[in-house]
């Protein structure tokens, strides 16, 4: 008699093996949770039955399961789609659909839409397909045919160079089982019931599968001695002996075979467990996969042909060919339905990132920052780059930059772009600095729409009585009236604890519907992306229809606006939503807030800003990733790209539990103008609302913007640069470090190690760079490097990316410079002495008032943005390096409550640039033979 081959303690071991291999993987990745997802249209109480035991399986094996029982009247597009959401779902590992479907739905067209990677019945044509190549391997193997090969390993019997026979061809198990037994080196024949001669044919059998689905079909007789038999019939056959009056058997004549074969599977028992058991490990093993392949990111740079002298920035952009977006996101480990394509070079991602990789440890979190700025520019857009360019592309580190969204005004105006320089920039260098996807304009048409709901708020509440007034934004529909969402806010902000509108007061109507701004209070101004000095100051409601509504306001640009604040410190949608509709417009006549929220308007700007929240994703010249997102003012907003790239780049360059510390990527973010004010802000307002800590700050310096502190001639744009700026001069140098050093001095005092880029030209002197490193390491810094990456790329910043690793294994100790419970001229004084070396500050009478308004409105917990020039430490921007004896003066103080912060005005802040006797559009056109953009620098 042949040996029984028990499939159901075979399968039962192989479910025990699965449930401790996935207990092992969880005690170094607790995170590990492997998913199978089951779609079951309709009730068939078979397909209930085979579901049960799936689910049951699972659950035993520790995995979670999830069971989506949907109609039988379900159309085929609305299956399709819940199969493409399991397939953008990536806690889901394995999806099946249980067959069969109800007839008006195409059981092929449903299976084929599961991701062949997610597909764990292993019956998608992509899988079938490798199955049956030589050369190649399938994602999963059915799971049926995967347990036959597993029954036969289970005898000892030696699979190579047997002659197998598979009776049977379904697409399910007997091609299936055809090929496995051929990878496994069995000469195999594939009959069917149409084969001739077919007793003489498994007579040839050592191995032999069965599934031609037809009760005893294959004889005793007809088998070799010492075959294995695998039976994977299953039929019901009239039996009265039993009380349910039919009995299971395969498709084989159990009982006369096993005379002759050394092993066979019984029915039931045989190969039908094993069915389970191979789901369950396809599953597991899809789940592995995932996790492995999320840990696998490699960045290939792309190579740079350095020339010499270096070509304009347009030349060097226009030359590179940049690698699709959606090659960088998959090197990166981002999921397809994680990137949105604006075109082949750019992308916005989906915060999805966040949630799906909030078990990985944050990388490292570098901020670029700056001396006090000079009309000579220290480059520190173009060594942000670089040193990205450094780490992704030479020194083999997972590398991202994080860098604002240039405003047009400044491209058409007098700078240019923003993108870097050299052999370190972004590209697209014209998609960059242009339209990019869109998301100043959709910060101008929030922005614009909350202008004209003010002036149109204000317009109604002058024009009608309460009474009208009331009924209008509270209107009857259907014979009730209702307050939309937005008012029961402002309902509770009133303290007015009803929810039905016939329930006010005629008090309680007059306060709910008359805003009562006071005019002269308007903080909000309407924007545009365009340098316009001639609408800084204009009237609006001069039309005869608006007579009596007049009044003075102006434009800003567009990313002046707090709407791009809000955007750029959000920690996501939600959050966004909450600060949209804080954001305090102006106070009523009464004295308290008006917010957007208490216009109805924060719904409505959220959405305008829906996709603008998600970060744009660019590359460097070498190959290397960037994130484009948000460019608010330095000046009067903190200056900072968005809280939301950062954090997504600091997972995607995080490492998992398990991963070495070597592992570690990098994330490179530039704060705006100098480290007194981009630095400070980007420490005191943007780390305070992300929660992040930064493992080292860069300081960017050049020879000649330190020459200039340290008393060099003023340049003239147009003329020739003085000769002291070209040639040696220590002594001027080393007066100018001065500034240098007040800088170093005010990194430190957060807590973080600092690193010196020396941003090099061919004119400087060796001399003058040892010079500048001296001071520098006496001055606290860790560091101090030479780069050379606008001439040379990243190659130029290798020793500032080597400094830039070292330096972040170190321990730090950061710290805030204020706590925000001290009160608002407490912040600013130590602000202003800590940071610019100030005597104190000075308070105008006007500033004394708002400090009392803002406290007494409950804003004196916020942190301080302060507004001043960029161009010295102090208020004056005559005055360079590191001046001393002076107090700061505090003009005004102005509210971004829903950004998160106040800004005192140190002096006259311009917020709509003009343009220039000769602005930079001159030189802008297109290249007809090419479609090229020309003449941006």
């Amino acid at each position: 008699m042949a040996k029984v081959i028990d499939g159901k303690a075979i399968a039962q071991n192989l479910r025990n093996d699965i449930k401790s291999q996935i207990e092992e993987m969880r005690k170094t990745v607790p995170h590990f949770n492997p998913k199978l997802s089951i779609i079951q249209v309709g009730a068939r109480e078979d397909s209930s039955v085979y579901v049960n035991m799936k689910k049951k399986a699972a659950k035993e094996a520790g995995m979670d399961f999830e069971l989506f029982h949907l109609p039988p009247t379900i159309t085929q597009f609305e299956l399709l789609s819940k199969v493409q959401a399991l397939n953008n779902d990536p806690k889901v590992h394995g999806i099946l659909v249980q067959l069969p479907l109800p007839d008006h739905l195409d059981d092929r067209i449903v299976t084929e839409a599961i991701d062949p990677k997610k597909d764990v019945d292993g019956f998608h044509a992509i899988n079938i397909g490798h199955l049956s190549k030589r050369a190649s391997e399938p994602a999963f193997v059915p799971c049926t045919p995967k347990g036959v090969i597993e029954l036969i390993k289970s005898t000892g019997v030696t699979m190579s160079g047997k002659k197998a026979v598979v009776v049977g061809r379904s697409d399910i198990v007997g091609t299936p089982v055809f090929s496995l037994l051929t990878k496994n080196n069995c000469t195999v024949t594939l009959c069917h019931s149409k084969t001739t001669n077919l007793p003489e044919v498994v007579k040839t059998a050592d191995i032999l599968v069965v599934a031609i689905g037809s009760a005893e079909f294959v004889k005793g007789e007809w088998i070799k001695e010492g075959a294995v038999v695998i039976d994977v019939g299953t039929n019901a056959v009239e039996d009265a002996s039993k009380k349910s009056g039919i009995r299971w058997v395969g498709d084989v004549e159990y009982s006369a075979a096993a005379n002759h074969a050394s092993h066979i599977t019984p029915v039931p028992g045989g190969v039908g467990p094993m069915t389970v058991a191979m789901l369950m490990q396809n599953t597991y093993l899809s789940a592995v996969r995932f996790f492995n392949e999320s840990r696998q990111r490699a960045i290939v740079p792309l190579p740079l042909e350095l020339l010499e002298p270096v070509p304009s920035d347009i030349a060097i952009a226009l030359a590179q060919k940049p690698k699709p977006i959606k090659f960088i996101a998959e090197e990166l480990g981002l999921l397809p339905n994680e990137l949105e394509l604006y075109g082949e070079y750019k992308a916005k991602v989906s915060l999805d990132i966040l949630e799906r990789l909030s078990h990985r440890q944050n990388g490292r979190y570098v901020v670029v920052t700056g001396i006090t700025p000079t009309p000579l520019g220290e480059g520190k857009s173009t060594t942000t780059v670089g040193l990205v360019q450094a780490l992704g592309a030479h020194l083999n580190k997972i590398a991202f930059g994080c860098v604002r969204q240039p405003s047009q005004g400044p491209t058409f105006g007098i700078k240019g772009g923003a993108a870097g320089g050299g052999y370190s920039q972004v590209i697209p260098m014209d998609e960059f600095n242009l339209h990019l996807t869109g998301d100043i304009h959709a910060v101008t048409a929030a922005n614009n729409l909350l202008a004209a709901a003010i002036d149109a708020r204000m317009f109604h509440e002058n024009t009608q009585t309460d009474k009208a007034l009331f009924n209008r934004l509270c209107p009857t529909k259907k014979g009730k009236r209702t307050f939309a969402p937005v008012m029961l806010g402002r309902l509770e902000r009133l303290g007015i604890n009803k929810t039905d509108p016939a329930e006010l007061t005629p008090e309680e109507v007059t306060r709910f519907a008359r805003l009562d701004i006071d005019p002269a209070t308007i903080t909000w101004q309407r924007v545009m992306d365009t340098n316009d000095r001639f609408l800084r100051k204009i009237e609006i409601g001069r039309n005869d229809t608006e007579a009596g509504h007049e009044r003075m306001t102006g434009f800003d640009i567009a990313v002046a606006s707090e709407v791009m604040a809000v955007l750029a410190l959000s920690t996501d949608l939600k959050d966004m939503r909450e600060r949209l509709g804080k954001m305090v417009i102006a106070s009523s006549k009464g004295g308290d807030p008006v917010t957007a929220d208490d216009i109805g308007i924060g719904g409505a700007l959220t959405v305008l800003m829906k996709d603008a929240i998600k970060p744009n994703v660019m590359q460097t010249l070498e190959g290397t990733p960037m994130f484009v997102h948000a460019g608010p003012f330095a000046n009067i907003a903190h200056g900072n790209s968005s809280i939301i790239a950062d954090r997504i780049a600091l997972k995607l360059a995080g490492i998992e539990a398990g991963e070495g510390e070597d592992k570690m990527g990098y994330v490179v973010t530039e704060a705006g103008f100098g480290a007194d004010i981009g630095m400070e802000k980007f420490f005191g307002i943007k780390c305070r609302t992300s929660g992040l800590v930064p493992d080292c700050a860069v300081l960017v310096a050049t020879v000649k913007a330190l020459k200039m502190h340290g008393g060099g001639p003023e340049v003239t744009p147009g003329k020739p640069l003085p000769e002291v700026y070209n040639t040696e001069n220590l002594e001027l140098l080393e007066i100018g470090c001065d500034n240098l050093k007040k800088h170093i001095e005010n990194a430190k005092k957060f807590g973080v190690p600092v690193i010196v880029a020396i941003n090099r030209f061919t004119t400087d002197s060796d001399a003058e760079m040892a010079l500048i490193r001296k001071i520098a390491l006496e001055a606290g810094a860790d560091d101090a490097v030479a780069c050379e990456n606008w001439a040379k790329g990243g190659l130029g910043a290798v020793d500032l990316g080597q400094a830039v690793i070292q330096s972040c294994s170190k321990p730090t100790a950061f710290k805030y410079l204020y706590e925000v419970d001290s009160d608002i001229e407490s912040k600013i004084e130590t602000i202003a002495k800590e940071m610019y070396g100030a005597d104190g500050i000075e308070l105008s009478d006007l500033a004394k008032e708002k400090i009392a308004t803002y406290t007494r409105q409950g804003f004196g917990k916020l942190p301080i943005c302060m507004a001043k020039t960029h161009l010295s430490l102090s208020h004056d921007p005559k005055l360079k390096n590191r001046p001393s004896g002076f107090k700061i003066p505090i003009r005004d103080i102005r509210a971004s409550v829903g950004a998160g912060f106040l800004y005192p005005l140190c002096g006259a802040m311009q917020t709509m640039p003009g343009l220039p006797t000769r602005p930079c559009f001159y030189d802008v056109d297109i290249d007809f033979n090419t479609g090229n953009v020309v003449g941006l620098f």
